[in-house]
């Protein structure tokens, strides 16, 4: 039977509790994100913001949550220069769809298809209301735009029909979800039916710890 030394014992047991307070403090934040306001929720703000955006921003509330009333489809498309330093610009890709394909008939669908893209948008739109695609004044607006970004260009990648690319631009869609027949509701009105960004310049720090 294997001993563990007392320094041993007194690394794994710390590293424990460390774990066990990181998973608490963890959990915590992401209890005061999707409360409804209260005092701690309140004067934490901030350290909860810090934790949960973007990776794991939540979609929900802890009481009576709405659910989605519009399909909102994201696109993208980039521009590449050749060798000789023609720049191409390439056709729209149907981000959303990618998505919708992988989903489709998955019985078992993974939480990055579902989710990923469509909560990176939500972050993107709730965090530039002007409409505008004017680079954003806040680091939250920053945090938004480099988040869709990198998503993008990770099932992009360095290139395109063999070329670097340059420029990424992205467009919306939103489709109102019709309710049921026995239902008196209306379909939602989407506040902006169709919406295209400007072109972002891609560098290399776009790319970093991408795979």
């Amino acid at each position: 039977m294997r001993t563990w030394s007392t320094p041993a014992l007194a690394v794994l047991c710390l590293s424990g509790a460390g774990m066990l307070g990181a998973t608490g403090l963890f959990l915590g934040a992401l209890f005061l994100h999707v409360a409804p306001a209260n005092a701690l929720s309140e004067r934490y703000q901030q350290q909860v913001d810090d934790i949960v955006y973007p990776e794991f921003e939540q979609n929900w509330k802890l009481f009576a949550p709405n659910p989605l009333q519009l399909n909102v489809t994201v696109d993208a498309r980039v521009q590449t220069v050749s060798d000789t330093g023609r720049v191409h610009t390439r056709d729209w890709v149907g981000l959303t769809a990618q998505d919708t394909a992988a989903v489709r008939h998955n019985p078992a669908p993974s939480h990055v298809d579902q989710n990923m893209l469509r909560r990176a948008w939500d972050f993107y739109d709730s965090s530039h209301p002007d409409q505008d695609g004017a680079v954003a004044a806040t680091e939250r607006g920053r945090l938004a735009e480099e988040y869709l970004k990198r998503i993008a260009l990770q099932r992009f990648g360095r290139t395109a029909g063999g070329e670097r690319i340059l420029q990424i631009q992205f467009r919306s869609s939103a489709t109102p979800i019709a309710p049921p027949a026995w239902s008196r509701d209306q379909p939602a009105a989407p506040d902006a039916p169709s919406r295209e960004l400007p072109w972002w310049p891609v560098n290399d720090e776009d790319y970093r710890g991408l795979r």
